[in-house]
């Protein structure tokens, strides 16, 4: 009862800080997350900013959304604060994770948690890592499309042309992955058409995911909703795009205000509900590109010229943006081969296509006010779906190494995929299984390495990535992998094309390829460079960024999206030699389940002297890496009892 009373007073609380663009805040409730120690505020942030301003003057359609009797824009978003009760366990650092489609992807990340939205038990916030390190942990809605139930979002006017309403055109595509009549094509769930029988909507057909549109006749497939029929049917492995006139389109880059405002409240407010001495921007995969996206366009200075973020953290977004900052934008999509303009790096350069010259950080709006950033990236975003990782460390062309600023650190996560799969790994939507490989005990080591960077200027560890200059970093032709038996070839896999740059005056040069560098390979097939954890360093399989469809599923030389590989070792020189795979044999390797062990001990111990992984840490990857061992033992052991022929 207290409990609610509690609940419903705090819903009336209103704070409104002074001079800052978030106007005030509605604390729907107040809760104990168990006997954690942690709290959540659970509310509505609500938000005012000039569309006059120069740090605001970017948003497309601001000048076209209704303003208040102050003349500003209107808008609110969904708020989400984890904090502890007692201030002095805090170590004075906000961590703001930027919501992944409304989902929260630091608590399952750095906690291991098990990805409930909404913490109600100490046992929701996994091994509680960033409450033992004294984290505040806060959300806020940037994305107006969000459709899971639990999701947070942001909530934005429309523009209108002097009140009378826009039309335009929207597009969205999905591929299919079973022969149906019908696909729903959810990246266009927050528009509706404005006829779903008019003549002038287009479905096209790709074959493969970088085939040439094909032109479905309007007479052979019909609309409702967000869903087409096909009367011939969607064949599997094909990507097939929609696209309708829609009206009243969203000021959708409010987002990037949002974000910026609520960080500069928690850092600058002195009545915020929870302050911070300091903040720190972790975004992973559409929300690691929502950062990238969030730094070029200006946002980590907010209206009074004060820097918001003193740490930014994109993850696994390679050298993609977000399609964001745009009419009719779809920020809820994968950004396949979608999502990647120029420029790439950090500093400027000279793009040999279009001639301009640009950098993420090197232009007015991006270059006061620079945070310490450390990009993290897995081998999915140098080979997968149009992300090119390498294009942040090499110039534009691909032909020579660029040394990243003073305040730029860059990781590769060698042999992991962009979000590790359970263990054991299964084939789904792959040829090969999934891969397992767990890197998110270094996120976490890193986590601790940028907190300390802002906080003492400790410097972090250095970079670790692969480089042209040592062949390491080679063209997708080169790659040395081995010819293992029933593994396709990643040889001819393409980069795409890149995407136009609104903000460049003739997109800078969208539609010319772009150059595949990947991480070079030993015999294994496994990365030579960046941060080798204990299963690479210490490998029982290949582990690779890169998995071909399954043939049921269609186009199977075509990537699955944002997947990897693991490719288990023969387990004996005799398996080795009967099928001709050239990698040697676990039992070629390793003299018993203890010396593999104790092998990888010192790996982890090596990586823990290098300050890529945390001592506190070591006991679960031996745990996983013992299982390991003896889940493959058992597949070894029931295929060898397996009659012959089936």
């Amino acid at each position: 009862m207290k409990a609610a009373v509690l609940a419903l007073t705090a819903f009336f609380f209103v704070t409104a800080p002074a001079h800052a663009e978030l106007t005030r805040v509605e604390i729907k409730t107040r809760t104990d997350v168990g006997d954690s120690g942690y709290e959540k505020i659970i509310g509505t942030a609500h938000f005012a900013v000039d569309p006059k301003d120069p740090h605001n003057r970017v948003i497309v359609d601001v000048d076209k959304a209704p303003r208040n009797a102050q003349g500003r824009v209107e808008f609110s978003a969904d708020m989400y604060i984890l904090r502890p009760k007692d201030a002095t366990r805090g170590n004075g650092t906000a961590l703001i994770d930027v919501l992944n489609r409304g989902g929260k992807p630091a608590l399952s990340g750095f906690n291991r948690a098990g990805g409930n939205n909404d913490p109600v038990t100490p046992a929701d916030l996994g091994d509680a890592f960033l409450m033992r390190h004294g984290f505040i942990v806060a959300w806020v809605g940037w994305e107006f499309d969000v459709t899971r139930s639990d999701g947070m979002k942001i909530h934005v006017p429309a523009a209108t042309e002097g009140g009378a309403p826009i039309f335009g055109v929207v597009r969205g595509s999905a591929t299919a992955s079973t022969r149906s009549t019908e696909l729903t094509i959810s990246d266009l769930a927050s528009y509706d058409p404005v006829d779903a029988r008019a003549v002038d909507s287009q479905l096209t057909d790709r074959a493969t995911l970088l085939a040439p549109p094909v032109t479905i006749p309007r007479d052979r497939w019909t609309l409702a909703g967000h869903t087409v029929t096909l009367d011939s049917g969607f064949e599997p492995g094909h990507t097939y795009e929609l696209s309708f006139r829609a009206t009243q389109p969203p000021v959708v880059a409010l987002g990037f205000a949002a974000f910026r405002d609520f960080g500069a409240w928690m850092k600058f407010a002195p009545d915020a509900v929870a302050s911070a001495k300091r903040t720190i921007a972790f975004g992973s995969s559409q929300s690691g590109r929502f950062l990238r996206d969030y730094l070029y366009e200006g946002f980590n200075t907010d209206e009074h010229d004060r820097q918001v973020f003193d740490g930014v953290m994109p993850h696994i977004a390679g050298a993609a943006r977000i399609a964001f900052n745009e009419r009719w934008s779809t920020p809820t999509t994968l950004g396949v081969y979608s999502a990647t303009a120029f420029p790439f790096s950090d500093a400027a350069q000279r793009d040999p296509v279009s001639g301009a010259q640009d950098g993420l950080l090197a232009h007015a709006r991006a270059r006061a006010h620079q945070p310490k950033i450390f990009y993290t990236n897995t081998p999915v975003e140098y080979w997968g779906t149009g992300r090119v990782a390498a294009l942040i460390h090499a110039t534009p062309d691909g032909a020579a190494d660029i040394t990243p600023p003073d305040n730029v650190r860059i990781y590769f996560l060698a042999g992991t995929q962009h979000a590790p799969s359970r263990f054991p790994p299964a084939i789904a939507n792959g040829q090969q299984h999934d891969n397992p490989v767990d890197y998110w005990w270094t996120m976490r080591a890193l986590l601790l390495a940028m907190n300390n960077w802002i906080t003492d200027g400790t410097a972090p560890p250095p970079s670790a990535y692969p480089m042209l200059r040592d062949r390491s970093l080679v063209k997708a032709t080169e790659i040395a992998f081995p010819a293992i038996p029933t593994v396709q070839s990643p040889k001819h896999v393409s980069g795409g094309t890149r995407v136009a740059n609104p903000l460049i005056a003739g997109g800078a040069g969208a539609g010319a390829p772009l150059p595949l560098l990947v991480p070079q390979v030993d015999a294994d097939g496994n990365e030579i460079a960046g941060i080798r954890l204990p299963d690479v360093a210490v490998p029982l399989a290949t582990y690779t960024g890169w998995n071909f469809r399954n043939p049921k599923s269609g186009a199977s030389t075509d990537l699955v999206s944002l997947l990897g590989s693991s490719i288990p070792f023969p387990a004996t020189k005799a398996a080795r030699e009967s099928v001709h795979d050239p990698r040697v044999s676990i039992e070629e390797r390793y003299t018993s389940r203890d010396e593999y062990l104790s092998k990888v001990r010192a790996a982890a111990a090596d990586l823990v002297k290098k300050r890529y992984l945390l001592a506190d840490d070591i006991d679960r990857i031996l745990k996983r890496a013992a299982d390991n061992w003896d889940y493959l033992h058992d597949q070894h052991t029931r295929s060898a009892q397996e009659p012959s022929g089936r």
